[in-house]
């Protein structure tokens, strides 16, 4: 079997993983059937009379401006995934090229990059995050998701770099050195395929921290910019009918609250395929 297709089957089997996995189906099938059968998430059909319950019309009500709180859910769910997934592979894809170089150069080369990113780690993310985008008065959403990818890669190339340490005197490396093989060719044939495991922990992992820090910044009103729906911009919205209509707030925040613990339920369950002995 596949080693991917194997290590899949292994998170299915695990309760924790197919949970989940089922969960974070359901959201990205809302996310991406949203815009066929739902209202616009900015439409605002009777802004005199907002702030309605859930009923049949509206499942989960409207908010004070009259807006479907499903539709924007939905629609909040479709940026947050969107940012999440490429600020995640951008910064898994710098980490591992840096974590693979440094690891397997050695030398100077890994001095010089340990001691950078050791570094850029000692400065908290959130901080240097509310730094850069405190620059920009509305940020594109492209520079928000490029400035979150940017800013998460210190992690992982560290542990990309101990993955190639232990790999990279392994029999077969040695066989592939001995047969000609080129540094590159070593790199990204042999030794960052048998370091995926861990990365695609770690990517998985990510994924629910950067949907917190999207919605956290989002709240702060640094993060996505109206009138695009982002979970944490309808918590903020929705604050000043915290009492008179909860449901504004309480269904992006139970959104969060369900995408990244299965996102981490995915994660565990990858964590214990990956190594059998930590489960």
């Amino acid at each position: 079997m596949n080693p991917l297709r194997a290590l899949l089957a292994a998170v299915w089997r695990r309760t924790p993983g197919r949970i989940g996995a089922i969960v974070l189906a359901v959201i990205v099938l809302g996310a991406v059937a949203g815009p066929f059968w739902l209202a616009s998430p900015i439409e605002q059909p009777d802004i005199e009379h907002g702030g309605r319950p859930p009923s049949l019309a509206h499942p989960m009500g409207t908010d004070q401006l009259s807006r479907d709180v499903l539709a924007r859910v939905a629609g909040g769910a479709r940026v947050s995934l969107a940012v999440a997934t490429i600020a995640v592979m951008m910064s898994i894809t710098l980490g591992a090229l840096v974590g693979l170089v440094a690891g397997y150069k050695g030398g100077a080369v890994d001095a010089v990059a340990m001691r950078l990113v050791d570094a850029a780690l000692a400065i908290p993310r959130l901080f240097l995050l509310l730094l850069l985008l405190a620059l920009w008065e509305r940020i594109p959403l492209a520079v928000f998701i490029i400035v979150v990818g940017a800013t998460g890669w210190f992690g992982t190339s560290r542990l990309v770099r101990a993955e190639v340490l232990r790999l990279r005197e392994s029999e077969y490396v040695q066989a592939a050195r001995a047969l000609g093989g080129g540094g590159a060719r070593i790199m990204f044939r042999h030794l960052l395929p048998n370091a995926a495991g861990p990365l695609l922990v770690a990517a998985t992992l990510g994924i629910g921290e950067v949907i917190l820090l999207e919605a956290g910044l989002s709240f702060l009103g640094l993060g996505i910019q109206p009138p695009t729906p982002s979970w944490g911009g309808m918590i903020f919205d929705a604050r000043e009918v915290l009492v008179t209509a909860p449901w504004a707030s309480v269904f992006p925040a139970l959104a969060i609250a369900l995408t990244v613990l299965s996102a981490n339920l995915i994660g565990d369950a990858l964590r214990d395929a990956v190594d059998p002995r930590g489960a």
